[in-house]
């Protein structure tokens, strides 16, 4: 296996040129290719072997291609969450006067993550939270305690059906049904 990684890591610079396909910046670029060599060391070693006996470096070369471009492209590939998206947002608060004075006096676009904005979570109101807790009062114990265990504990549906033995779409529909109830009530 030792020697297939030593192929894949010489194709690089071919993967690197690829890229320019899709990007033109060469951080995201390494970026995009690193990635690429940690998936194909995390790999199931008997699927890269195979690729490998089958078609030789074209075919490591052509699953590359592909796994590049779905990286540079999807917005729903693991590259996209953990780089693209990042240099997406700091660029549009670089448009958006975050600038940075040097001591000389020059002004320029900074993109660093002291510049982040602060962005407070949203909080909500203690009497809004104080009026659903009296207004969960009016339910029976079963749906009180099943809209409790979904939105204040956040359990998903999932996770709620496989602890309490309900299913899925039961849990539901109480969830639901206790939803629209308390808008009725709340919004009165």
């Amino acid at each position: 296996m030792t020697d297939i990684y030593i192929e894949i890591s010489k194709l690089t610079p071919k993967f690197k040129k690829m890229c320019y396909k899709y990007v033109f910046d060469k951080h995201i670029i390494n970026e995009a290719v690193q990635e690429l060599m940690l998936y194909f060391m995390n790999m199931n070693p008997k699927i890269l072997k195979g690729i490998f006996e089958k078609d030789g470096i074209d075919g490591i070369t052509a699953y590359g291609f592909v796994a590049l471009r779905r990286a540079l492209l999807s917005p729903r590939s693991n590259f996209y969450y953990k780089y693209r998206k990042y240099y997406e947002k700091l660029e549009s608060w670089s448009t958006n006067d975050n600038y940075d004075i040097a001591e000389s006096g020059e002004v320029f676009a900074s993109k660093h993550l002291y510049n982040l904005p602060n962005e407070e979570p949203k909080v909500y109101q203690w009497e809004q939270l104080e009026e659903i807790d009296l207004a969960l009062e009016g339910f029976t114990w079963y749906d009180r305690k099943i809209f409790e265990l979904y939105y204040y504990e956040g359990n998903t549906l999932d996770s709620l059906a496989k602890k309490t033995g309900i299913s899925r779409n039961s849990l539901f529909s109480t969830i639901d049904k206790v939803r629209e109830t308390l808008k009725k009530k709340l919004n009165e």
